[in-house]
């Protein structure tokens, strides 16, 4: 039975067990690294743990999965028997299930569908998988405990390899070639036996992960099929006389817009009249208020008058100063202008200045240059004419 695979978990557990004593040399006698035996005892004492607190809540709801099989065959045989809905054999059943946790839910849909009867029969239904779902397979199962236990385990098995791997290279020592030889043997001893840890973690996560899903899947299979079972032999429908009541307010719903109907053509009918009636209630409105308020609507609009005649100047005012504005606006631009033309000419001068300076300079230093020779070749012949 697939509710039953759990079972397979503890000879793999004990033959894996056997497995890692015999090759620590437990039942030989020849224990090759007691660090190593101790390693692989505990990472497989919590896994035994973890496979133990598994074995319950897999036995939990084994039963829970019993009890939904056995009240789906005894309510299919019932159905067989009496050939119609079974809700009115259901509607107060203390125990279909003879699982606490199913009855206690199912007693609550009961409560709620008593609420929707009324004299008249039931005036509306809810469906029982609100209160019977996966939702409480999966707590009566501890997935959200088991659904981590693959994961566990593969990650305990990889740190107990790692644990191996420190003792051994913790206990690897030597200064020379033949000193560190001497300690490779019993370092390769121990991290070979260290890495089985890594090996049976993997093995048993996925041995684990296979068993877990099997079992939801057939508890989730039960649990529809239940469910069909339910719609089809025992859900109740909503009462005819619903259906009745329903109409006769379809009925009174449109008597009132029949009836706001005729109320709209009357007000139709009449609203030409209103319209004049309203119309002269205007005219008179505006006569009295004319009378009443004639001599200050008056002077209110030679008021007017004389702010739109003030409005009027000012705006001629304006309009001159900004012609105004304009004008000294294209001034100044002109002005601007004959400066940037000034300054160029400016620039222009100040060039040809320096060009006549440079020129007036080099023929100063030509005319040194010649009077320089002149005294030099008098001086020559002064000396020769001494002589």
């Amino acid at each position: 039975m697939k509710n039953k695979l759990y079972y397979i978990l503890f000879p793999f557990y004990f033959l894996i067990l056997g497995y890692i004593l015999y090759l620590n040399g437990v039942f030989t006698g020849d224990i090759a690294s007691y660090a190593n035996l101790f390693i692989n005892l505990g990472c497989l004492l919590v896994i035994g743990i973890l496979f133990t607190l598994s074995a319950i809540s897999f036995a939990r709801l084994n039963h829970c999965v019993d009890a939904l099989s056995l009240a789906t065959l005894s309510i299919y045989k019932r159905y067989k028997e009496v050939n119609r809905n079974l809700w009115g054999e259901y509607r107060e059943k203390k125990s279909l299930f003879e699982y606490p946790l199913l009855d206690e839910a199912f007693t609550k849909y009961q409560k709620r569908m008593k609420s929707y009867t009324t004299k008249r029969g039931l005036a509306n239904t809810c469906d029982l998988e609100e209160y019977i779902n996966e939702d409480l397979l999966d707590q009566v199962g501890a997935s959200h405990f088991n659904s981590n236990i693959a994961g566990a385990m593969t990650g305990l098995g990889i740190l107990g390899t790692f644990i191996g791997l420190s003792l051994g290279l913790g206990a690897f020592s030597g200064n020379d070639i033949f000193t560190i030889s001497d300690n490779v043997g019993p370092l390769l001893d121990g991290m070979k036996v260290a890495f089985h840890t890594s090996v049976y973690g993997i093995f048993f996560s996925l041995v684990f992960s296979f068993v877990y899903r099997s079992i939801m899947a057939y508890s989730y299979q039960v649990l529809s099929e239940f469910h069909s079972c339910y719609r089809e032999c025992i859900m109740p429908s909503v009462s005819s006389n619903t259906d009745e009541n329903t109409k006769a307010m379809l009925v009174y719903q449109a008597n009132m817009a029949n009836y706001m109907k005729s109320i709209l053509d009357m007000l139709k009918g009449n609203a030409k009249e209103q319209t004049a009636g309203m119309e002269r209630m205007v005219q008179e409105f505006i006569r009295q208020l004319s009378q009443t308020m004639g001599a200050d609507l008056e002077k209110l609009g030679k008021s007017l008058n004389d702010a739109c005649d003030a409005q009027a100047i000012y705006s001629r005012n304006y309009q001159s100063m900004e012609n105004t504005t304009k004008e000294l606006l294209e001034a100044s631009r002109g002005l601007m202008e004959g400066l940037d033309h000034t300054m160029i000419r400016q620039d222009r001068f100040a060039k040809e200045l320096k060009n006549q300076q440079e020129m007036l300079s080099q023929a100063c230093d030509t005319l040194n240059e010649d009077i320089s020779n002149q005294l030099y070749t008098f001086s020559q012949m002064r000396d020769l004419y001494e002589k």
